[in-house]
């Protein structure tokens, strides 16, 4: 039946819960739930407070995406229902998904097939209003900044230093360069400026590392805006938003519960992406899915070398956690296009392409197991045009090689198709593992980048833009050098070149720019030509969303 439906109209198909019943399989006690209709339902901060129970944490990721697709989210939430079918208490915590990809080219971002997290059409579209909120935050702090500069500028911020911008949760290239403040002396400053999409946000990035309101509050305050005349760093603190912005955001804070189609307990909450910030859902929600559950799933965004790198290398050291297991979720689709085989010819058997893409997903292994030092499983996750040949061939040359591999078919069978990939994740997490960052966070700004480069990108190091090493040289004058560092590449690659696909070697990544996001607690580095404001395809899949006089959406997916 799933080879026929698509993925809307089978989430649509399933019958679910109300979620007061998903609350009590959680353990969420009916005071702390704050329902938003029949199937979604926010979960009080107080049900952290106090020490509990610590879940085993597994963190699933992916090898070096392609337009061909890799599951990641599928694969998550099909483990966290195998974790049930082995009778184990799994809760799995995801990212929400933003408008952008949704209206763009990937459309939803719940999950497919038997393995997805409903109400889908809700989650993937406006859900329970904290992008919303976030980006109302932002523009609230943008708007007050420029107020400050019309009403005097008593900070002596100058126009020309401004850093922050304005954010809107949609794929608009129209907006990337912007000057605005025209129309004369009483309608503002004229001056350049620009958007982000919403998750590229430090907001986003602050809401996502954030253990609390007073947390917020004080990541808030830090947050810089631009620059004085004087070359001092102004802050929302010192703009005196930071009060407003965290009311904006207090119910936002709160995680959302929704649930799985075979009724797991699921928190879909905050939503970076992982090539332009850190790629991870919200602390709040993993911890709650830790406090609640026996096995935590969650996923980081793009490849290892991305979403997995940041939230070892910044959510876990941020967040003083320690995951037990990693899944590196590959297939057979994406293995052949690193192979160099064409997007349009994948249908077709290539065993030869097929064995030239798998070092691609050999280094990643490799950085989970022998960077980050954590016990790790490869799951091959099944697409419909795979063949017995190619998918046997994977798991011989993994098996060969010393390489933990496992079969998934959670898209075309949900949990009942993760029950041995659930077991040996089960085994894997009573495993002692050594878990260890890829840097020294003390170490300087150009030294964490290069290790990044050579540990686990697989380069020969950075080179840095004379503007960027003039940023550095700032930064680390203010103080800021000591922070982790959160690169901004393309996820198509392990270099910063989307050309060079597979396990590239003796490569240089090129910083082209440097900027501290204070309030997340991170610098980032901008390479090659990563943007922050991605545009609209030629077909962007809004064309082909529609809704009926019912209001059954369509073509979500």
């Amino acid at each position: 039946m799933a080879a026929y439906l698509s993925d809307i109209e089978i989430a649509q198909l399933c019958k679910l819960k109300p979620i007061g019943e998903i609350a009590k399989v959680a353990g969420v006690p009916e005071e702390a739930l704050e329902p938003y209709g029949k199937y979604k339902a926010k979960v009080d901060l107080s049900l952290l407070d106090g020490k509990g129970k610590q879940a085993k944490l597994i963190l699933v990721t992916a090898i070096t995406p392609t337009p061909a697709g890799e599951g990641k989210t599928t694969t998550t939430i099909g483990l966290a229902d195998g974790l049930r079918k082995i009778g184990k208490n799994s809760i799995v915590a995801l990212r929400e998904p933003s408008l952008g990809p949704v209206f763009g080219v990937k459309g939803g971002a719940a999950g497919g097939g038997y393995a997805q997290v409903v109400p889908m059409e809700d989650i993937n579209l406006h859900f329970t209003g904290d992008f919303h909120a976030i980006g109302a935050a932002n523009n609230l702090l943008a708007a007050m900044l420029d107020n400050h500069i019309q009403q005097g500028n008593a900070l002596g911020i100058d126009p020309k230093r401004i850093t922050w911008k304005r954010c809107v949760d949609m794929n608009d290239r129209q907006l990337r360069f912007v000057v605005d403040g025209l129309g004369g002396r009483v309608n503002g400053t004229p001056r350049e400026d620009g958007f982000d999409i919403t998750v590229a946000s430090e907001i986003m990035a602050v809401f996502c590392l954030s253990s609390s309101i007073a947390d917020l509050k004080a990541r808030l305050s830090r947050i810089v805006v631009g620059y004085t005349y004087e070359d001092k760093p102004v802050t929302a603190g010192d703009l005196k938003a930071v009060g407003a912005m965290a009311a904006l955001l207090k119910d936002a804070l709160k995680p959302n519960l929704v649930q799985t189609l075979e009724g797991t307990p699921a928190f879909v909450h905050g939503g970076p992406f992982a090539n332009i910030a850190h790629g991870c859902n919200s602390v709040i929600a993993t911890r709650m899915a830790m406090k609640l559950g026996d096995y935590a799933v969650t996923e980081a965004g793009f490849g290892a070398d991305l979403g997995a790198e940041k939230f070892l290398d910044i959510k876990c050291r941020m967040a003083g956690l320690k995951p037990n297991a990693v899944v590196v979720v590959a297939t057979v689709r994406a293995l052949k296009m690193h192979g160099g085989m064409d997007k349009k010819e994948l249908g077709n058997e290539n065993l030869a392409a097929l064995e030239k893409g798998l070092p691609n997903l050999l280094r990643h292994v490799s950085n989970m197991k022998n960077v980050y030092k954590l016990p790790t499983v490869v799951a091959v996750n099944r697409f419909p045009t795979d063949t017995d040949a190619e998918i046997d061939l994977v798991i011989k040359k993994c098996q060969e090689l010393g390489v933990n591999v496992r079969l998934s078919t959670v898209w075309a069978e949900g949990g009942k198709g993760a029950v041995e990939l659930a077991e040996e994740v089960v085994r894997l997490c009573d495993m002692p593992n050594d878990f260890t960052f890829s840097y020294n966070v003390e170490d300087s700004i150009e030294k964490k980048l290069t290790d990044l480069t050579k540990k686990v990108y697989g380069g020969d190091g950075v080179l840095i833009l004379p503007n960027a090493k003039k940023e550095i040289e700032r930064l680390t004058s203010l103080g800021f050098d000591k922070l982790p560092v959160c690169v901004a590449k393309t996820q198509y690659s392990f270099s910063d070149d989307p050309a060079k696909l597979g396990a590239p070697e003796g490569f240089t990544v090129t910083v082209k720019n440097v900027k501290v996001s204070a309030g997340a607690g991170f610098v980032v580095a901008l390479t090659g030509d990563i943007m922050t404001m991605p545009g609209l395809p030629k077909s962007p899949a809004a064309e082909r969303i529609d809704v009926d006089d019912a209001g059954r959406i369509t073509g979500l997916f």
